[in-house]
């Protein structure tokens, strides 16, 4: 990892890997409101800590004395991790990973999430969204290559019509293929190994669970 890469502790849940503690090695850590609560699995002290603090119990703000703190009011236009995305663009992030991103009890925020790393995608970043357990990575036209462990489970969400969609490196392979908006056609494939896609039109997510073999 680089200066330049960033991890973003957001408030979904968080499962400590190997494969998590590999993808976080050398980061940079701000933290968003709750998200802080991640900071002691992962081993790595945040920067910067932003947001309103209304999901952040005292207990929580007294066990980080030294991480400073940039409050924001609750009525606000943006999420407490869109600031923290923001705080890590200015500081020169070219690749984030938002940790905490998936699941939890708030599917709006986690939808949102997944809406937001699309963007993020297409402004030039390189992202991923995980819990962990799950991991998200932005699909948009041209070839991209994901390394998953072998076996393991993953989908391709469309969130638009698709075209020339190829797959490569897995159970189910694809070759140029139209995927209607909505189709079911693209879930529950299974890695070989390195999974290589090709997207002529059309913005997709791919979401694989890397410690999921039950495909194999």
């Amino acid at each position: 990892m680089t200066a330049t890469a960033f991890t973003i502790l957001l408030g979904g849940p968080l499962t400590m890997t190997d494969r998590l503690a590999s993808q976080l090695a050398g980061t940079r850590v701000i933290a968003a409101d709750g998200g802080m609560r991640h900071a002691s699995a992962i081993g790595l002290t945040p920067e910067l800590w932003v947001g309103d603090f209304d999901s952040t119990p005292d207990a929580l703000i007294a066990a980080w004395p030294d991480v400073r703190r940039e409050p924001y009011p609750p009525a606000k236009n943006e999420t407490d991790g869109e600031i923290a995305v923001a705080a890590a663009r200015m500081r020169g992030a070219t690749r984030l990973i938002l940790a905490g991103a998936l699941g939890g009890e708030r599917s709006d925020h986690a939808f949102q999430h997944l809406l937001h790393g699309l963007h993020l995608a297409e402004t030039g970043l390189d992202v991923l969204l995980t819990s962990g357990e799950e991991e998200a990575v932005p699909l948009l036209p041209g070839v991209t290559q994901i390394d998953l462990p072998k076996g393991c489970l993953f989908s391709v969400l469309g969130f638009d019509a698709l075209s020339d969609l190829s797959i490569a490196g897995a159970r189910y392979s694809l070759a140029r293929f139209a995927v209607p908006f909505g189709s079911s056609r693209t879930l529950s494939n299974v890695a070989e190994g390195p999974v290589q896609l090709t997207l002529g039109t059309g913005r997709a997510m791919l979401l694989a669970r890397p410690l999921d073999m039950t495909g194999a």
